[in-house]
């Protein structure tokens, strides 16, 4: 039997290396052309499980050369899009915010116009051998800027992006949509919250904090720590995407929130007081939190309504933050010990 084969962009990221992890050990009739530019967040080493496996297919390759993205489609006849491909960090974005716009924008616009030329027709005509092609596109919740002290974003929020990032997403998200109202090409938007858990690259707030504890430095702890996010177990996320993926309804956005809010210094004081006892050291790791200066334009709290997708698809949310974190620390601790962190 021939396989279906899907083009997951940024797959050895984090949230993608782990989705492609779930997706392969779940399904045996789909072929994976894992696609990334292997940036600073790429890591091969988050795929190497997978080199042998018949059904994947690593290339690297940088969606904003929309020649090669075009010749790709055609040497693999993909036939679906997974696209997790982004610049992604808001410090970064705030420094060099040209590359986000170029990268999440454009190389989006290159990958939706490969799958209209390679799947259609004409718009709102399907290739008969395309007929089922699906488009799916991952989002942030940051695209709907920031909230107060209650409420949640849900799928009728207004966008009000606050950083090059969120903004250069939500440009992203606007064009998604635009094709399947202009084109009828097959979409589904997934806006997700935080994600945690393995693979995250360091210099997020997680892993950072969970190394620069092991190694005895200050945990920096942007403005007074009181800023809220809703945080999502990362493998809860593949679950979701999965379940869009197949059962979401053609040009609809669906958002995914874990149910676990919490402010950045109560995630600091969590991590710390489970090293205090998986590792601990003379001192409570506590002493090493210290607040720096806050960066430009923070929102101060996001939380999702996930119920259109419990609801509509079936999905829920399995790890609360206190399993999912425990999971998350074991792992970075098994990690840099490896890399003798901390020693």
């Amino acid at each position: 039997m021939t396989k279906r084969t899907i083009l997951v962009t940024g797959g050895a990221g984090f949230i993608g290396s782990n989705f492609v992890s779930y997706f392969l050990n779940k399904y045996d009739n789909y072929h994976l052309i894992i696609l990334d530019a292997l940036t600073y967040a790429g890591d091969l080493e988050n795929l190497k499980e997978f080199e042998q496996q018949p059904n994947y297919t690593f290339v690297k390759g940088d969606i904003r050369d929309k020649e090669f993205i075009f010749r790709l489609f055609g040497k693999f006849d993909i036939q679906d899009v997974i696209h997790f491909a982004a610049e992604s960090h808001v410090d970064n974005s705030i420094k060099n915010p040209a590359v986000f716009a170029e990268t999440n924008i454009l190389g989006t616009l290159n990958l939706l116009e490969a799958a209209k030329d390679h799947w259609m027709e004409k718009p709102f005509r399907y290739k008969e051998e395309f007929r089922n092609s699906r488009f799916h596109h991952i989002s942030t919740d940051e695209v709907y800027g920031t909230l107060g002290e209650t409420g949640f974003f849900t799928e009728e929020t207004a966008y009000a992006p606050n950083s090059p990032y969120s903004a250069s997403k939500a440009g992203s998200d606007m064009i998604v949509r635009s094709y399947f109202h202009t084109y009828g090409l097959n979409i589904v938007t997934t806006n997700c919250s935080n994600n945690y858990g393995p693979k995250q690259h360091d210099e997020k707030l997680i892993p950072t904090l969970i190394r620069k504890a092991l190694q005895g430095e200050p945990l920096p702890i942007y403005g007074d720590g009181k800023n809220i996010r809703d945080w999502l177990y990362v493998k809860d996320h593949c679950t979701a995407i999965d379940l869009a993926f197949h059962r979401g309804k053609a040009g609809e956005t669906y958002l995914v929130g874990g149910k676990n809010e919490r402010t950045n210094i109560q995630i600091a004081k969590t991590i710390c007081s489970y090293l205090d006892q998986r590792v601990p050291k003379e001192k409570s790791y506590q002493e090493l939190i210290t607040f720096v200066k806050d960066r430009p334009g923070h929102d101060f709290r996001y939380a999702i309504d996930a119920t259109k997708l419990e609801k509509e698809i079936g999905w829920e949310a399995k790890e609360t933050f206190e399993t999912g974190i425990v999971k998350t620390i074991d792992w970075y601790i098994n990690q840099y010990e490896k890399a003798g962190v901390g020693k």
